[in-house]
């Protein structure tokens, strides 16, 4: 039954990349596409995992530590390194 159910999606997007590639409304298309890039936007933001208290408390004690040891770079230094990027 899962074959089926594959075969059966991968039949409907070859359908829809069909129908998308002779579609000719640019205004159908425009739309379509908008939901799209909306959709993929809030995809996006639901992988988002805010950090719990002792991630984020762990993050500042790792991040003063570095300060304190000099690990870290002034402005110029990280616009330098970023324009090597």
């Amino acid at each position: 039954m899962s074959k089926l159910l594959v075969m059966d999606l991968s039949t409907r997007k070859l359908n829809l990349i069909t129908y998308l590639a002779q579609l000719q409304d640019e205004n159908s298309f425009g739309k379509i596409e908008q939901y799209i890039l909306h959709n993929q936007q809030l995809e996006k933001k639901a992988d988002f995992k805010p950090f719990s208290i002792d991630e984020l408390e762990s993050s500042v004690k790792e991040s003063e530590q570095d300060y304190t040891s000099g690990k870290f770079m002034n402005q110029d230094e990280l616009e330098q390194t970023s324009e090597k990027w």
